[in-house]
C-alpha cells in the first residue's frame, strides 16, 4: 500500500496501526512524551512564582498563586506540543527530523518555560497590590518597575528555560525516531471484515 495513494484519514488510520505495533514502551513514549514535558513547565511554572513571590515579597495566597502556576503551563504545554509535534506525526505532515527537533524545542522553551513566566507576572503583581507587600511605583514607572522586575526572574530562570527546551528537543526527536521505526514496519494486517466495511 502506497501512502501517496492514500487520502488523509487513510494516512491517520495507517500510523496509528503502524503505532500499535511498535513495543508497549515505545507506545507509552509517543502517547506520554508530552505529559513529561507538561510535568516539566509546571515545575517551571512554580519556580516561576516562587521567584516572584520573593521578588515582590508576597507571603499570602501561597495555594491561590501556585495552583494556576502548576495547572495552566502543564494544559498549555501538552496541547501545544501535541498539535506542533505528535499530530502532525501521526498525521505524516511532519517528515523533517529538524523540523520536529526545533518544534519540541520551541514547546519546551516557549510554552514550557517563557509562558510561565509571563503568567506568574500578572499573578504576583495582583498580589503585591492586594496586600501591599513591595513599594508599588507611581503611574510614570510602571512599565520600567515591572521590566526590571521580570528582567531579574528571566535572569533567575534562563537554566529552566534552556533545560526545557533540550527535554523539548529530546522528547520530539525520539518522537521522531518512533515515526521512523513505525515506517519501517512490515504492513499490518487487514482482516477481510475491515476491508468489508
Amino acid at each position: 500500500m502506497d501512502r501517496m495513494d492514500l487520502g488523509k484519514p487513510e494516512v491517520v488510520r495507517f500510523l496509528i496501526k503502524k503505532l500499535e505495533q511498535l513495543p508497549e514502551g515505545d507506545r507509552k513514549l509517543f502517547a506520554y512524551g508530552s505529559v513529561f514535558l507538561g510535568i516539566n513547565s509546571s515545575f517551571a511554572g512554580l519556580i516561576g512564582n516562587s521567584f516572584f513571590r520573593r521578588t515582590l515579597n508576597v507571603t499570602q495566597a501561597h495555594f491561590t498563586s501556585s495552583l494556576p502556576m502548576a495547572v495552566l503551563p502543564f494544559l498549555t504545554t501538552v496541547i501545544v506540543y501535541n498539535g506542533t509535534v505528535t499530530t502532525p506525526l501521526l498525521s505524516g505532515d511532519l517528515n523533517c527530523p529538524t523540523c520536529a527537533v526545533v518544534r519540541g524545542a520551541l514547546a519546551g522553551s516557549v510554552v514550557g518555560g517563557l509562558y510561565p513566566i509571563a503568567l506568574a507576572l500578572p499573578i504576583n503583581a495582583g498580589l503585591a497590590a492586594r496586600y501591599s507587600t513591595a513599594p508599588l511605583p507611581e503611574k510614570g514607572n510602571v512599565l520600567r518597575f515591572w521590566m526590571s522586575v521580570s528582567k531579574q526572574v528571566l535572569k533567575r530562570m534562563s537554566y529552566v528555560l534552556i533545560l526545557q527546551a533540550l527535554f523539548g528537543a529530546y522528547i520530539s526527536s525520539r518522537h521522531y525516531s518512533l515515526y521512523l521505526k513505525m515506517l519501517q514496519l512490515p504492513e499490518p494486517r487487514v482482516d477481510a471484515e475491515e476491508l468489508n466495511e
